[in-house]
């Protein structure tokens, strides 16, 4: 996190947390109260003072207050990097380790980084879904809509090639991924947590 948030929490460590005003849609956005946030220093800003606590509540921590993010799919949106041989998540962080690989029944894919969750931007499946394979082999479609009627919590026979990792493809419903994964999509306040009614300005 900046130097200047770091102070400041020192300054001030009680400020009263926000809930409800602020998001994360599926298409790596940062969103105020439903609308999306376009200002290129404040996205820097927030990209990298973003972090998790221990309850799987994702926030942006401006300065003394911690403003959490409601989340329309992960904690992460993952998209190629400009290299075409990475992946980078929507904070510009290099993804070095995937650790696990989810197919939901829509067919949304998300990768367990060493940053956390992230779902795959649907602008990149296509990078994904060539370094999948069956024995070696392509998949097609056909094989792509067996794994995605299998329930969820099971594993396909489909892997995924990502850098040295050759990562089994699992079903994960998306109503199952915040419990599975160690997330919360709709953050709440704990019991005794103080709560703000509005931003700090």
């Amino acid at each position: 996190m900046d130097d200047w948030v770091l102070n400041a929490l020192k300054r001030w460590p009680n400020v009263p947390a926000l809930f409800g005003w602020l998001g994360l849609d599926r298409r790596g956005r940062w969103l105020v109260q439903g609308e999306t946030i376009s200002h290129p220093r404040i996205i820097e800003v927030i990209n990298r003072n973003y972090a998790a606590d221990q309850h799987g509540r994702w926030y942006f921590q401006n300065g003394p207050q911690r403003g959490y993010m409601q989340l329309e799919s992960t904690p992460y949106i993952l998209r190629v990097a400009d290299d075409g041989e990475r992946l980078m998540t929507h904070t510009a962080l290099v993804v070095e380790q995937t650790r696990a690989a989810y197919l939901d029944e829509e067919g949304a894919l998300v990768l367990v980084t060493e940053h956390g969750p992230g779902e795959i931007s649907g602008t990149d499946l296509a990078w994904v879904l060539d370094r999948m394979c069956i024995d070696g082999q392509p998949v097609d479609d056909d094989a792509l809509a067996a794994a995605l009627e299998l329930p969820s919590g099971t594993t396909t026979k489909i892997t995924i090639a990502l850098g040295a990792s050759q990562l089994p493809l699992h079903r994960l419903d998306f109503a199952d991924a915040p419990a599975m994964l160690g997330y919360e999509r709709t953050p709440t306040p704990r019991e005794g947590e103080k709560v703000a009614t509005r931003a700090m300005d």
